[in-house]
């Protein structure tokens, strides 16, 4: 039983140098993406369709 608890908190202590590095790279700008902005112009964007204008009629007419 005591091997249980050894383990437990091994793995509680990992988590939390795992969530520590976490927040570190996040704080340090890790994870921001400045390429992809860079390149999106060289996407080219969804054709959109155009739709004919209809006449609508109305009572009037």
């Amino acid at each position: 039983m005591s091997v249980i608890y050894f383990l437990l908190t091994i793995s509680i202590i990992v988590a939390i140098g795992f969530f520590i590095a976490f927040i570190i790279a996040v704080k340090r700008g890790q994870f921001d993406d400045s390429y992809t902005p860079s390149v999106r112009i060289l996407f080219e964007d969804e054709l959109v369709k155009d739709i004919p204008n209809k006449k609508i009629l109305t009572k009037e007419e």
